[in-house]
């Protein structure tokens, strides 16, 4: 079973002390690590759709049109710039 590892933001060491217990697992206890945070989170969960999606051409096809509306909008923010 994979393991996605989300560090928490901690009020006194802001999610560092979580990042290290998460990075620190011993040799055969792989875990994916995340940001600290929202971020992570976020990136978190869109690691695991496309991980089911392999498995799923629906999920492929929603996961695929959400990459392709974030790319479109990291353009236009771009074309603002400009």
């Amino acid at each position: 079973v994979p393991v996605l590892g989300v560090p928490v933001a901690s009020k006194h060491l802001s999610g560092v002390d979580s990042l290290h217990s998460i990075v620190q697992m011993p040799k055969g206890i792989p875990v994916a690590t995340f940001a600290i945070g929202n971020a992570g989170a976020a990136n978190a969960a869109l690691f695991a759709v496309a991980m089911l999606a392999t498995g799923d051409a629906v999920l492929l096809d929603k996961l695929n049109a959400f990459r392709a509306a974030q790319t479109e909008a990291a353009r236009a923010m771009t074309e603002e710039l400009r």
